[in-house]
């Protein structure tokens, strides 16, 4: 099979269980498309533009083995992709644990734990200024948590406890996708704009696996899109 092709067969395998899992009669997720597909723009354009300055930096790179070679500026087509087809695939789970497990929008942990959260991200751009990935990670995470208590009659609808629940399950095939994308691989890191600590390391590709970082890089994506996608369906209720 020809490698340039690696990427874009990473996010099929990954779209393709969700999408039609999307018509399930209990979730009937794409009933929701309509508020779905317009709050993943803003979102994915942060991303673009954070991924095309860093790309640019030297931050990250992309292996040409494994891409179509079709680019938007320095990006790869594959990594737009990116930021459509994961927020896709994260917010159908977390509409899943919404609709079988109703009662949790009712818990009231979620704000103080997001708030704790949000502490810990902000102690971490702090100590780590110089290291572009965890520190623009962290401050761009405080800086969302913080306009999400700020602005919460805005973000009308964002439970942080229904969150919190489904990002614990969401980062796992998270992991799983980027664990394909840097053991291949498909995304290099340049360690001196991380923290330089490795998940997966007992994996079969111990220099290259997943940095830390994508932990809460996941998170930020995730949570830009579940408050917005929360806002679009709630706007008019």
């Amino acid at each position: 099979m020809n490698s340039h092709y690696t990427y874009f067969l990473i996010l099929l395998g990954s779209f393709a269980g969700p999408l039609l899992l999307s018509f399930d009669k209990k979730v009937a997720f794409y009933t929701k498309w309509k508020y779905l597909f317009p709050a993943m723009l803003l979102p994915a354009l942060f991303f673009i533009v954070w991924d095309e300055v860093k790309t640019k930096a030297g931050v990250w790179s992309f292996s040409n083995a494994h891409v179509t070679g079709i680019k938007i500026s320095t990006l790869p087509l594959e990594e737009l992709l990116f930021f459509f087809v994961v927020p896709y695939c994260c917010v159908f789970i977390y509409e899943c644990i919404v609709c079988y497990f109703p009662s949790v929008k009712q818990k009231s942990w979620g704000r103080p734990v997001l708030l704790l959260v949000g502490l810990f991200f902000l102690l971490a751009a702090i100590f780590t200024y110089g290291k572009a990935y965890t520190f623009y990670t962290s401050l761009f995470n405080v800086l969302f948590i913080a306009a999400l208590f700020i602005f919460s009659k805005w973000f009308k609808g964002f439970n942080a406890s229904a969150f919190l629940l489904s990002y614990l399950l969401v980062v796992i095939p998270f992991l799983i996708v980027n664990g394909l994308l840097t053991g291949i691989p498909v995304v290099l890191y340049n360690d001196a704009e991380n923290l330089g600590i490795r998940i997966f390391s007992f994996l079969p590709w111990p220099t290259n696996n997943i940095p830390v970082e994508d932990i809460f890089y996941g998170m930020l994506l995730i949570l830009m899109n579940v408050a917005f996608y929360e806002r679009m369906r709630n706007k008019k209720a």
